[in-house]
């Protein structure tokens, strides 16, 4: 099976849920990943029970923390 993960090439013997494709890609923090098949956002409720098919299309992605922008005040 052929698979396109996060923009390249990925191939497999067996058929898998997200939940083994998360784990062969070592994402230790699944509660912090949304997993996008094929454009749609999967629940990830339905990681587990979510098979992939031959040429589906993954996207990991990571929710990211932002920082405070810091401005200078300037009397004019």
């Amino acid at each position: 099976m052929k698979l396109m993960v996060n923009g390249k090439m990925f191939s497999s013997e067996k058929s898998m849920a997200v939940t083994d494709l998360l784990k062969l890609n070592k994402i230790e923090s699944i509660d912090m990943v949304a997993v996008e098949l094929n454009n749609k956002i999967l629940k990830r409720q339905d990681f587990e029970t979510t098979l992939l098919n031959e040429n589906d299309k993954v996207e990991f992605l990571y929710f990211m923390g932002g920082g405070q922008v810091h401005a200078e005040r300037v009397k004019v």
